[in-house]
């Protein structure tokens, strides 16, 4: 066990994780030249075309120091916010980190908020400042940022960079010198964490485990402590680039494991595996439960879809375990899903990889977040769709989660950031400046206001310069309202949507001028109308299209024509009555950019 390193990559965004991760894998000749591409271990299309990764990938390395032969098992993980999650429970199977810091950019909002979620859990860390080789790189000032935020020395931060191959060499020998190996018994009864799961539609569930003491064989008979199920391990194995056999795993190592598992719901990230005939004491102390920040609807357009996207729904949770979701209704759409996500960019992948991975062609209704209404009688609802807020007159009052969030940007634009938070209504809470060019700013906002277009609003305002990061601290009370959005004196609640009744008359006039852009001309005039309970507070019209019923009238009487003309007009009246109109896809989506 002493010859084992268990340890991730954790940065901000676009620091160079994954580039990294290639060099490390090319210099222990893991990956031959012939199967080597870049970003090697992010496997998904999606996180190749957008240039992110999205889930955390292990692979184990070995490498000769000093006439021995020592294991690596390295997971590569996210760096968006959205994506936080995944870090944790990378976090939790490890000794050590590699903390990366871009020497052009500086210290960011996220490389501060994994570094205390790696201290948290007590792993040793090395501090690498990567893309030393970029003309605008600037070592020594960042070096200082670095020495401030961790109380390392100087000499102890690697300068590296993935993309020339610099300093690898010096990076695998800190891992050795530095990082402890892990520690367990492996002559204990088995305890081994899940981490991850994948879905394999030939063998079943692949699950992704770290043993902390004892040892698994094939063909042991297993147990799931969470869930009480008992398994046989057909096979077990180690992460390389494919998966290998073993015949037997020890204390420490990191592997994967097949036994022919086809429900979803039986396995659980964060559960412990141990055996059935001499089970641990107590199970390992997984990750925290994850709290959805967002929620929206997520509908199929077929309604005879619906039992295919639920299947479709469990396999994408193994793989992402930061997927909550339960079945709902609309009057609109048919049977449907209510889904917590953790950000808009995780709900924009979730949908994309429904439609790529399996084939689900869906409808996204507008993005909430979780409210708590109290009714007159001081009963406490739980507010996760606009269809769930009771009528204004049996409300109390609305209590709606509020955040802390933090931003690290250049001096020039804090100007412009705080007017765009102030906006949002929120109050600025602390400025620090980190140098004489750096400042972070600390605020407490609404979530509800930073749900849809905040992150692309502040990208823009300091020309991509500030970086976020945010947590929940609570619920307070605010003076929300319901605004319906009503088609030919209809509701259709797949459009309803809560907001703030200072912001409530601006929005509702928006989204029905958006909408009359968006819906397709009928036979008969719609009213789009925006409604605050009884009250109409703003109103749009698509215009009928016109059927020429004079053309075959040329010239004669007047009283013809208008005979024909009053006739046009009861069809007209009679199809708005029955007519109903179809919403297209993009109406839904006209929501989240409204601007």
């Amino acid at each position: 066990m002493k010859n084992i390193r268990n340890f991730c990559i954790i940065a901000h965004i676009d620091h160079g994780k994954s580039t990294l991760a290639d060099r490390l894998l090319e210099f222990t000749q893991t990956v031959d030249k012939r199967h080597m591409q870049a970003q090697l271990l992010d496997d998904m299309d999606l996180e190749r075309e957008r240039g992110i990764t999205i889930k955390s990938h292990a692979i184990q390395m070995v490498y000769p120091y000093k006439g021995e032969n020592y294991i690596f098992n390295l997971i590569d993980t996210p760096g968006h916010v959205d994506f936080s999650y995944e870090v944790s429970r990378s976090i939790a199977a490890c000794e050590g980190a590699l903390l990366l810091v871009d020497a052009s950019q500086g210290i960011e909002a996220q490389t501060i908020s994994n570094l205390y979620l790696a201290m948290g859990n007590d792993l040793e860390i090395i501090p690498v400042l990567n893309k030393v080789d970029l003309p605008g790189a600037m070592p020594d000032e960042v070096k200082d940022e670095m020495v401030d935020l961790l109380g390392c020395k100087r000499e102890e931060i690697i300068h590296a960079s993935g993309k020339a191959g610099i300093g690898i060499e010096e990076i695998l020998n800190a891992v050795i010198e530095r990082i402890p190996h892990p520690k367990g018994d492996p002559e204990a009864p088995l305890q081994a964490l899940i981490f991850d799961s994948v879905y394999n539609s030939f063998r079943g569930i692949e699950v992704y485990f770290r043993i902390f003491n004892g040892r698994i064989s094939k063909g042991d008979r297993i147990k799931f402590m969470a869930t009480g199920k008992e398994y046989f391990a057909d096979e077990v194995g180690v992460l390389k680039l494919t998966q290998e056999a073993q015949t037997v795993m020890e204390a420490g190592n990191v592997g994967y494991l097949i036994s022919g598992i086809k429900e979803a719901k039986e396995v659980k990230v964060g559960d412990t595996i141990t055996q059935s005939t001499n089970p641990c004491k107590s199970a390992i102390q997984g990750f925290e439960d994850v709290k959805p920040m967002v929620f929206a609807g997520i509908y199929p357009v077929e309604t005879s879809e619906f039992e295919e996207l639920r299947a479709s729904m469990e396999k994408l949770q193994l793989n992402d375990a930061s997927l909550v979701w339960e079945p709902e209704t609309s009057a609109a759409l048919g049977f449907g899903f209510r889904c917590g996500f953790l950000g808009m960019l995780h709900m924009e992948i979730v949908q994309e990889r429904l439609e790529r991975e399996f084939g689900m062609t869906v409808i996204t209704t507008v993005p909430s977040v979780q409210f708590k209404a109290y009714t007159t009688k001081n009963e406490l609802l739980v507010v996760n769709a606009p269809s769930e807020l009771p009528d204004p007159n049996f409300l109390d009052r609305v209590e709606e989660p509020f955040i802390k969030a933090q931003i690290i940007t250049k001096s020039d634009y804090v100007g412009g950031i705080i007017g765009l938070c102030m906006d949002k209504r929120g109050i600025i809470k602390n400025q620090v400046y980190l140098t004489t060019d750096r400042v972070e700013l600390q605020f407490e906002l609404p979530l509800s206001e930073i749900v849809f277009d905040f992150f692309d609003k502040l990208k823009t305002i300091s020309r991509g310069y500030a970086s976020l990061d945010y947590e929940l601290i609570g619920f307070k009370e605010s003076t929300m309202v319901k605004l319906d959005i009503m088609l030919n004196g209809e509701k259709v609640d797949a459009l309803s949507a809560i907001v703030h009744r200072e912001k409530a008359y601006e929005w509702g006039k928006r989204l029905c001028e958006k909408l009359r852009e968006l819906i397709p001309r009928q036979m008969f005039e719609i009213a789009v109308q925006a409604a605050i309970g009884a009250k109409i507070i703003a109103r749009e019209t698509v215009k009928a299209m016109r059927k020429d019923v004079l053309a075959k009238c040329y010239g004669g009487d007047i009283s013809r024509k208008r005979k024909l003309l009053e006739k046009q007009k009861k069809g007209k009246k009679r199809m708005r009555q029955v007519g109903n109109v179809e919403i297209p896809q993009e109406a839904f989506m006209a929501v989240l950019k409204l601007d």
